[in-house]
């Protein structure tokens, strides 16, 4: 196995330059998309809601018209 090759400071202080870059874009992105999804996520629970009444409503009034005394 052949030993290590030393790496040059230069490349050893970009890469970690890089990956502290990486690490504060990200944070400021999660903080930027998370507000977002939030609401997202509380427009779609009032229409998940609406949408559950509806199909309530639509099943109740399916059964009053099947139960008749006419059939």
């Amino acid at each position: 196995m052949v030993p290590p090759v030393a790496v040059s400071p230069l490349i050893k202080t970009a890469r970690y330059s890089a990956l502290i870059a990486g690490i504060i874009y990200g944070k400021r992105r999660y903080d930027h998309l998370k507000p977002i999804a939030a609401e997202e996520r509380r427009i779609e629970e009032e229409e998940k809601k609406v949408r559950e009444e509806q199909e309530r409503i639509a099943k109740q009034l399916a059964e009053a018209n099947e139960d008749t005394i006419l059939k």
